[in-house]
């Protein structure tokens, strides 16, 4: 039986490249250098791969020549591209945007009369519709709140953190259910939300801060009541959505309660403190039935200036294989397109993505980041599960999924300066493979 094996090594020039395949030799005896599978063994189910629809990702994309668009929507949605169907979006501004901007910006209209989404209509929703003609199935669209309008905040601004007036927690409520409702009538039904962007954290753009508590009694008192008074009760709630090194502490703080509980169906993550995979299993281990979405995650420019493209790309491999080891179900990237400075931002807050417009923004340019997701993303499809690995060395990164058409999909990361050998094994049989020095591989069979 034939493995076939996909590459993406910079060094030779290989972006998901399937090499020759190799096959399995039907024998006991390998024993050293193995990465084991055992497909028998199953976790969590996955439920998909995508990114970020920001207002500066669609104000790139729709800068570009029409034809360089589409090119651009199909490398991520198309049939020959990388295979999204999970992604995000914000509810009013982000610091991915053109500026500050709300729904509602008058704050006597307590009836939401003059809720507006036409800068939505300009940038964001042309281009999702854009993906959603060429998509091989439906998006899952995951909404957040960077910040409510200005006049429900305690500071008055959309900026620098600030609180939700307690007087407007229905209200806000009400607005996000709205939103939802809004959207709907676009032809894009947001399924899942979640209740803040990184609410710990006072940012120089949009942001809002929530206690454990202050997210708990929203969830439980506001939230959850009106989606269910809308007809909105299928829209799964996310709570958290902000860094691994505290996501089981704010887990455990807010679903204590058992009604917020009920209203909670998952936890969403970012990765901007490190690793925490142990977090990650934590949460997976004492709240099984709760959902585990990376909701967000990009290469700082303020932090990784000096990072070079194979060090972005193994930032991202390696910390998607730590977290599926781990339990998380599904993974959103943040913005899936930028300009050639990372940006538009309203505040300066420069990033990398997957894909750069060029300076002339005539033309796009596919990074190595872009090549080490679709390893992941075009082959693990939705409904997947991943499987039992052991491996022989640290100095391997690998995780093994079963799609639900019984197809085995292994990735295999190498982060060092050496080639690595390894004996895939599964039961019976087994295949030797050399793994390239500072590449990423995946590996499928039936």
């Amino acid at each position: 039986m034939n493995i076939k094996v996909i590459t993406t090594n910079e060094g030779k020039n290989h972006y998901l490249q399937q090499v020759e395949s190799v096959s399995f030799i039907h024998q006991t005896d390998a024993a050293m250098e193995a990465v084991n599978i055992y497909p028998e063994i199953t976790y969590q189910t996955i439920s998909g791969f995508g990114g970020a629809f920001t207002e500066a990702m669609a104000y790139n994309v729709l800068g570009l020549p029409e034809a360089k668009q589409d090119a651009l929507i199909a490398d991520y949605f198309g049939e020959q591209g990388i295979g999204y169907n999970l992604c995000r979006t914000h509810i009013n501004s982000c610091d991915f945007a053109l500026g500050n901007y709300a729904y509602v910006e008058d704050e006597t209209d307590t009836a939401f009369a003059t809720f507006d989404i036409s800068r939505d209509k300009k940038y964001i929703i042309p281009v999702i519709k854009k993906a959603q003609v060429v998509t091989k199935e439906p998006i899952a669209f995951l909404a957040s709140p960077w910040s409510p309008p200005a006049f429900m905040k305690t500071t008055g601004e959309m900026n620098h953190g600030g609180k939700l007036k307690p007087e407007c927690q229905k209200a806000w409520a009400q607005y996000i259910a709205k939103y939802i409702k809004t959207y709907k009538e676009e032809g894009i039904e947001i399924s899942m939300i979640t209740v803040q962007n990184e609410p710990e954290a006072v940012q120089t753009w949009d942001s809002c801060v929530y206690t454990s508590e202050e997210e708990m009694i929203f969830v439980r008192d506001y939230l959850g009541p009106i989606f269910e008074e809308e007809g909105l009760e299928d829209v799964k709630i996310f709570v958290w959505d902000h860094n691994k090194e505290r996501l089981y502490e704010r887990t455990r703080d807010i679903l204590k309660d058992e009604k917020a509980n009920r209203y909670v169906s998952g936890i969403g993550f970012h990765w901007y403190t490190g690793d925490h995979f142990e977090a990650v299993q934590m949460v997976r281990d004492i709240y099984p039935d709760k959902e585990l979405l990376f909701t967000e995650g990009c290469v700082e420019y303020s932090r990784f200036a000096q990072a070079n493209a194979v060090q972005k790309a193994n930032m991202y491999a390696h910390d998607m294989i730590g977290n599926f080891n781990s339990g998380m179900n599904g993974y959103i990237d943040w913005n899936m397109v930028l300009d050639h400075k990372g940006g538009p931002n309203h505040v300066g807050n420069f990033c990398d993505a997957p894909i750069m417009c060029n300076e002339e923004q005539t033309d796009y340019e596919k990074r190595l980041t872009y090549y080490y997701i679709g390893h992941f993303s075009k082959y693990i499809k939705k409904g997947a599960k991943r499987i039992a690995t052991t491996k022989y060395t640290a100095d391997l990164d690998v995780v093994g999924f079963v799609n639900p058409d019984d197809e085995k999909v292994i990735v295999v990361l190498n982060r060092t300066s050496e080639a690595k050998h390894i004996t895939l094994r599964e039961e019976q049989r087994y295949a030797k493979v050399t793994v390239e020095p500072q590449a990423i591989y995946t590996f499928i069979y039936q």
